[in-house]
């Protein structure tokens, strides 16, 4: 599979700033854009993209400050309004309406995209994300991002070997991965430093807004109760971020369900269990 780069630019607190994706399947083919999670970046969905390949045109973006795309000068900026503003500014390069999968904070600006009018999305995965998130779960990535001192958003790490050791400890919820996986999923998440080291791959400060606030109790069903589209929902077995009763209740107003087990948040989309879901969903 041939992924290919490509950026568009957006206008955000008074300045241009780049949006960086990657792309793979046929030009002409329908597009599905899969965006990542908080600390993640498009790489995310190399097996998704695979599995899609055939019959999608796939666009994974990097969310501003992950991955390829630029970093913000004001680090308040980095909330999911302002990747919002971000993610419109592809949508209107692509042009014509799209499938949207979103893991966890992609999940909520495709729920914040979708319920609006006029919005380009027919069909909407989200990836252990729903209209209500506890705050001790919310509390829980809080106190993980923003930690002082040996916060993983500042770590150091010697090699990649670190790196996985690392992931295989703060990504164990991503579910039972492989050895092959696990390494893949490390290579995908660092970033070389000059001298000879490795960090993760996104501006450490994108955890200042959670730093900023007080985790509450989010609810956004009155944002649900206006998507009008056919939606899957992926949840993790043991998921603290998308409740059981969360769960029950976006199937039981005509979402499609589908539990992953041994899982938490949020499932890696890696196995053919899961991608097989969701491209039986996207071929209706």
């Amino acid at each position: 599979m041939q992924r290919r780069p490509g950026s568009v630019r957006y206008l955000l607190g008074g300045k241009f700033h780049r949006l960086a994706f990657e792309e793979s399947g046929g030009p002409g083919a329908p597009p599905v854009v899969c965006v990542h999670g908080l600390t993640r970046n498009g790489r995310d969905f190399d097996a998704l993209a695979e599995a899609l390949a055939g019959s999608w045109r796939v666009i994974c973006p990097d969310l501003p400050g992950r991955g390829h795309s630029d970093w913000l000068d004001d680090s308040m900026l980095y909330q999911a309004q302002h990747y919002v503003t971000a993610l419109a500014h592809l949508l209107a390069w692509i042009g014509r309406d799209v499938a949207w999968v979103g893991t966890s904070l992609g999940g909520i600006c495709g729920m914040v995209i979708a319920a609006s009018d006029g919005a380009p999305i027919n069909r909407l995965v989200l990836n252990d994300v729903g209209p209500f998130m506890p705050a001790d779960a919310l509390g829980r990535i809080r106190d993980y991002m923003v930690a002082s001192g040996d916060s993983p958003l500042m770590a150091r790490f010697p090699d990649i070997e670190a790196v996985e050791r690392h992931l295989r400890m703060v990504h164990a919820p991503f579910g039972p991965l492989s050895d092959q996986q696990w390494a893949q999923l490390a290579r995908n998440s660092a970033r070389a430093l000059p001298d000879g080291r490795f960090t993760m791959h996104y501006d450490p400060r994108i955890g200042d807004p959670l730093r900023a606030h007080h985790p509450i109790d989010v609810d956004m069903w009155a944002l649900w109760d206006r998507i009008r589209v056919p939606r899957l929902v992926i949840r993790g077995e043991t998921s603290d971020i998308l409740l059981p009763e969360t769960f029950a209740r976006m199937q039981a107003s005509g979402a499609q369900g589908y539990e992953v087990p041994r899982t938490g948040h949020a499932p890696a989309l890696l196995d053919p269990p899961q991608t097989g879901a969701i491209r039986s969903f996207l071929a209706g």
